[in-house]
């Protein structure tokens, strides 16, 4: 067995990870809160009506992410994280040059937003093979957490920043103005965290980080390996729950403002949702790691994401009925909000770490891909469903949350704690 050492460069490798993996984020939003404006800064230069218009930019990362992300996680269990996520940058360089330098084509904002759509599943689908590689155990949450918080923090970027790039008033003559210069200062910066991680990327260290000595599966062996653990199964569905109804809330959070009869022009409840999962992000994953624990704090995580549905779900009802009281039940959504995001966003790095532990020798990108494809597929058809017939259906869909959430929190307590995580902590 080789000497067992930890080489400070590891975090190196981690801040590249995060860097690129923060630009991802903040190029598939960069439009989602300025939709309108740019509807009118590009008037005339692409067709309102065509399938391919300023919501497709922000689609089309979910379109492509379940495509590609098979395909992703195989190339990195193949042949890397160094080649893998090195693809993706290759390709987030592209997307950034082509969008960043043609930032008043709409076309080719398209193009380059494609590009990188079909790079981000090389970056996301990386952190748990990057932790395993580099971390120790009794790190590898916090390893993965920081990665995760790197993807939380663009989307706050990309939702808080953007609008203050350009001219954001529609009472503004020169509405719009400055997204072209938006979109090469974007450019620019991802085009910088590509060249970091092309750079400063390594496969691993010349020693191992700690003492698993297992013979790895191939991607698709490891696949039927995962397939037949039954705690895989709960963590699956856990995550089809509870990631398909973070995406599907914070897609559909301005109609949710306005089903529970409250004013979130100011995207507060959005804000404070991201808040509460950038600090659960930091906070629960060094937990983990503390206490050398898994399925605890899974199961904290889950049972707290109960209140935080619901307090969206039932503002109303809490505060008198809808209408009412809309700034008691705006007051109860928020904090419902806060305490969902803090802890649906912290389930996210545990999960992936406790999936990547149980499913071993299957590698890490494998299991971890595997969570996102099935949090991104339930999330699309919840929000289809959210917005079909005028968005009569979201009040059942609201319901059905609190309820499937509830079935998650109970499903959670029948999973084994991770075998590596004991070890750890025997040691």
């Amino acid at each position: 067995m080789e000497n067992i050492k930890l080489y400070k460069y590891r975090w190196v490798v981690l801040a590249a990870l995060m860097f690129i993996t923060m630009m991802a984020q903040v190029q598939w939003l960069t439009h989602a809160p300025i939709a309108r404006a740019a509807e009118v800064y590009y008037q005339g230069r692409f067709n309102t009506r065509s399938f391919f218009n300023i919501d497709f930019l922000a689609s089309s990362y979910m379109i492509f992410y379940l495509i590609m992300c098979i395909p992703a996680s195989y190339f990195i269990d193949k042949f890397g994280i160094v080649k893998g996520v090195g693809t993706g940058a290759i390709l987030m360089a592209a997307g950034g040059a082509i969008k960043g330098f043609s930032g008043n084509s709409f076309t080719m904002v398209l193009t380059g937003q494609i590009l990188f759509a079909i790079a981000q599943p090389f970056v996301i689908n990386a952190p748990t093979a990057v932790a395993a590689r580099w971390f120790p155990v009794k790190e590898r949450a916090i390893a993965t957490g920081m990665a995760t918080l790197a993807q939380y923090i663009g989307i706050l970027i990309a939702m808080v920043v953007t609008p203050m790039l350009i001219v954001s008033s529609p009472s503004d003559p020169d509405y719009g103005n400055g997204i072209g210069s938006m979109v090469r200062i974007y450019g620019i910066i991802t085009i910088a965290a590509s060249i970091a991680a092309l750079l400063l990327l390594r496969e691993k260290p010349a020693s191992p980080p700690s003492e698993e000595s297992y013979e790895r599966f191939d991607f698709f062996p490891g696949l039927k390996h995962i397939f037949k653990l039954r705690d895989m199964w709960i963590i699956v569905l856990l995550f089809t729950i509870g990631l398909g109804v973070f995406n599907a809330i914070s897609s559909m959070v301005d109609s949710i403002a306005n089903y529970i009869g409250i004013d979130d022009s100011n995207g507060l409840l959005g804000g404070l949702m991201l808040i509460g999962g950038i600090i659960g992000a930091i906070i629960i994953p060094i937990l983990s790691d503390l206490y050398k624990k898994r399925k605890l704090f899974l199961v904290i995580c889950v049972a707290g994401m109960v209140p935080g549905i619901a307090g969206i779900t039932f503002a109303p009802q809490l505060t008198g009925g809808i209408g009412v009281n809309p700034a008691a039940a705006h007051t109860v959504a928020l904090i419902a909000s806060f305490i969902l995001g803090f802890f649906v966003m912290s389930a996210g790095p545990i999960g992936f770490q406790y999936a990547a532990e149980v499913s071993a020798p299957a590698h890490e990108s494998t299991s971890q891909g595997l969570l996102l494809w099935v949090g991104q597929l339930s999330g699309m058809i919840m929000v289809t469903g959210m917005s079909m017939k005028n968005k009569a259906f979201l009040p059942g869909f609201m319901v059905s949350f609190v309820f499937l959430i509830i079935i998650a929190a109970i499903l959670i307590f029948f999973i084994k704690e991770s075998a590596l995580i004991k070890a750890e902590k025997e040691k």
